[in-house]
């Protein structure tokens, strides 16, 4: 009985580890980071943006911030009623939930300037998420961009890990866990 619970007990933490490997940390914007110089719409499409998934904002401090906002504030540049503001760079942000996301620049003529970032966040159950929304007036790309890695400033190497859908992988890992627990 030991060698079994021992066996099962390794392979969630194999199913776990894979759990943990799915999520994809997308460096925002080009070579250039968060900056003036980006085109965020071009940027977000084709992306598969899932719920664990991480948004990595490239600044100085000072220079810029990340404000997420309300879609009616997104359109409007509003800074007024962010739903989190983060003004120290590299700014981090977990995608928590699905749907649709905004993230502005809160400095004066930022966010008019171009500095705004919509993404389509999916479930993260594997299944392709719909097209991201983009910028009024900006045309949609037919190439899709790469998700990189994560760095801690600078830009970011081309290089994509592959993504696996394991929500339900770990849910059966989860129940097994709690079923041993109960021995």
């Amino acid at each position: 009985m030991a060698a079994s619970r021992s066996a099962l007990i390794a392979l969630l933490v194999v199913v776990s580890c894979t759990a943990a490997a799915s999520a994809v940390t997308f460096t925002v914007g080009d070579t250039q980071g968060w900056s003036l110089r980006g085109d965020y719409a071009t940027w977000a499409s084709g992306k598969d943006f899932k719920v664990g998934d991480t948004l990595l904002f490239n600044f100085a401090t000072g220079a810029h911030d990340v404000l997420e906002v309300s879609k009616s504030d997104y359109d409007g540049c509003n800074t007024g009623n962010a739903m989190n503001n983060i003004q120290t760079g590299p700014a981090t942000v977990n995608l928590t939930s699905a749907g649709d996301h905004y993230y502005i620049c809160g400095i004066s003529g930022h966010c008019g300037g171009g500095m705004k970032l919509a993404v389509n966040v999916g479930s993260g159950s594997g299944s392709p998420s719909p097209s991201t929304p983009s910028a009024p007036g900006t045309p949609t790309p037919t190439t899709p961009g790469t998700p990189t890695p994560p760095a801690p400033a600078g830009p970011a190497p081309s290089a994509a890990p592959a993504r696996r859908a394991a929500g339900p992988a770990l849910a059966v890992a989860t129940g097994v866990l709690l079923k041993l627990a109960m021995f």
